[in-house]
This record gives structure tokens, sequence and C-alpha cells, in this order.
């Protein structure tokens, strides 16, 4: 029976991506709200309805843990390596990470009297947002804070993250287009309308042919590969201290994938891009349905949530205040911010949504140089903040 379980569970989180995208592609209102958004109010009632409680878990942890490796390398075997967009991301990154420590000061000095250990919450919120939950994670145990104060943090990020996600695809993406230079990838007139073409095929069945003997000889191929540049990437970071585990890892996956990518017979192979990003749709579905709403105390915890919202949005404020001033492309500076707040795994599907495959590799560079520097920050930030 728990063998059955897990079947139906790991089916259901798999399969119900497919048809969403279906009936997105069939309803077009539900096509203008987006697999995404669909697939994280799909988990989050996954999530708290209580099914099959005794392996909801341990199948959340391994399809977590899986899709997103797997999807990186898939996804960046399609991108075109480009290096006019430097400026732009070393601007991006350096005021991204500037307006998360601003916004975890400003938040602290509205909310941190009212938190337990605030600054040391202050030095965990610094790591997540600059990082993600590995650093968040790391700093619990740093910084000795309690178990329940941790789950609402994660609880409370999870539904605050969804907000902001929810924000930036409905309004925030098209919104920072007209506010803020476009200019992401420098494009030339012919490098322009090839794109502006793909876009336009968007509507299309992206996995039309996948299952023909070519398309699956095709998908064989590349997954073959996938799996080999996991295991690489996998066995290099064993090596090193378990504290670097994610950041090489990520690493690696992220420059056997770039270096790939300068193959053409790799580069130019179908549905390498397409599979990845279904992987990425069961993500979106796996990761909300870990949201327990049965843990947020919204009376005990406003202080909280609203240090949360406060650096979230605050952060982001911020960052198209810098964007403006110092003319910062608005794809790079919005896969910046959400390299931050919601870590590397969120970049290829928020390059996606923008329909702009050249942020893809700088969010997932900005994010690398994120897990690295988020524990030092983190546990820098909560020592300043005790002082306050």
């Amino acid at each position: 029976m728990e063998i059955l379980n897990w079947i139906i569970l790991v089916a259901g989180f798999c399969l119900i991506p497919a048809g969403v995208l279906m009936l997105c592609r069939r309803y077009r209102f539900l096509g203008k709200i987006g697999p995404v958004l669909i697939l994280y109010a799909l988990g989050i009632i996954i999530g708290n309805i209580g099914l099959m409680p005794g392996q909801m878990p341990a199948v959340q942890e391994i399809l977590s843990n899986a899709m997103v490796p797997l999807a990186i390398p898939l996804m960046l075997f399609g991108c075109t390596f480009k290096l006019s967009g430097a400026r732009s991301q070393i601007l991006a990154m350096v005021t991204g990470l500037i307006s998360v420590t601003v916004a975890v000061t400003a938040g602290y000095l509205i909310f941190g009297n009212d938190i337990q250990e605030g600054a040391k919450v202050g030095g965990m919120l610094t790591g997540v947002y600059t990082g993600g939950t590995i650093n968040l994670a790391a700093l619990k145990t740093m910084l000795g804070v309690d178990e329940e104060t941790y789950i609402l943090i994660n609880s409370y990020d999870i539904l605050v993250s969804f907000l902001y996600l929810s924000f930036l695809l409905a309004i925030g993406i098209k919104l920072f287009r007209k506010f803020l230079p476009n200019e992401t990838s420098g494009f030339s007139k012919k490098d322009a309308d090839e794109i502006q073409a793909e876009i336009e095929k968007e509507n299309e069945n992206p996995y039309k042919g996948l299952f023909t003997r070519s398309g699956m000889s095709q998908a064989g191929k590349m997954l073959g590969l996938t799996i080999l540049i996991v295991g690489i990437s996998a066995g290099t970071a064993l090596l090193l201290p378990e504290s670097m585990f994610m950041t090489i890892f990520i690493l690696m996956l992220t420059t056997l994938g770039i270096a790939f990518s300068f193959i053409r017979k790799v580069r130019e192979t179908k549905y390498s891009y397409d599979i990845g990003m279904y992987f990425i749709y069961v993500f979106c579905i796996v990761v909300a349905s870990m949201a327990d709403l049965s843990k947020l105390d919204l009376v005990g915890g406003m202080g909280l949530l609203g240090y949360l919202l406060v650096v979230v949005f605050g952060s982001l404020l911020l960052q198209v205040i810098s964007a403006k001033i110092f003319r910062i492309d608005s794809d790079m500076m919005v896969i910046s911010s959400v390299t931050f707040i919601n870590s590397p795994p969120f970049v290829p599907m928020m390059a996606a949504a923008m329909k702009n495959k050249d942020v893809l590799i700088p969010g997932l560079t900005i994010g690398v140089i994120g897990y690295a520097a988020g524990n030092y920050l983190g546990f820098l930030m909560s020592q300043l903040l005790a002082l306050l």
C-alpha cells in the first residue's frame, strides 16, 4: 500500500503540469494567468489537505531535489552565451546585495523589537535572500535559532515569495520593462527578429513531435548527457566540505551546461529546453505543496511576517530605484532580484516567463555568488543588528 501511495504521489506531481499546460493552451484566460501561478495554487492546495501525510514529505524532498539539477543543464544546452550584458549583470548583482542588506536593516528597525531574537532573524533573512534555503538552514545552526522560529520563517517565506512571484508574473515584468531600459542581450536587428519569431511560436505546443521516434531519440540523448553532467557535478562537490556542496554543485552544473552549449550539435537539438522547463513546472508544484498553512501563526507572527514583507518588497523597490539611476536592464534587474529572493532554482522559470533565455546564465551566475556569500553576510548582519 505504501509503494502504491508513492507511485500515486509521484505520478500526480509529474503529470499535473501536463494537464495544466494543456488547459492553458486551450483556454485563453488560463494562458494569461500562466502555468506557474496555477501550479503554485494547486501545490498549496495539495500540501494542505492532508493527502497521504506518511509519504508526502519524502516524495516532496526527492522531487524538489531532483528536478532542478536535471533542468539546469537541459535549459542551458540551447543558450547562446554572450558577454554583452556584463555591465548590467555586475551592477544588478551589486545593487541587489546592497538592497537586501538595506531592507533587512530597515525591517529590523521597524519590527526587530517585536521579534524574539530579532538580530538573529535578520541574519537568517540576509542569508536566505542573498543565497537560498541552504543558507537559512546553515545560519539556523550557526546562530543557534530555535526550531519553531526556523519553521515559521520557512512557512512565511514560501507565502511571501509566492506573493512576490505573483506580482512579478502578473504586472511586474511588464511594468519594469516600461519604466527601465530593456536591452539585456544587446540584440542586433536580425537577432531580435529571430527571437520574436521564437516568441510567436510560444502558443504552439512545444512538445509536439516529442513522442515520435526522432523526438524520443533526441530527448534520450539529452537526458543521458544531463544525467552524466549531474553525476560529474555531484561527484566533484562531494570531494569538498559539505558546507560547499550546493555552491560547487550548481557551479559545476552551470559550467558544464554552458560548455556543452558551445557544441553546435548539442545546442541545436530540439526539446532540451522544453523538457528542462517541464522539470521546472514539476518543481513549482512540489515546492508550493511544502507550504504548511497550519504553521502560520497569523496573530503571534505578525511582526515576523511584516519583517519578511519589508525585506522582500523593500529590496525589490530599492533595486528598481537603483536600476533607474544606473540604467540597469529591466530583465537583468528582475532576474537578479528573483535569484536573491527565491534562489537560483527559480531563475529558469522566470527566464521562461520573460521569454528571455539570455538572462538564464547571468541569473545562475549571480545565484552561485549569492550561495557562496549568504552565510558570511548573514552572520555579519546578525552581529551588526545586535549592536543597534
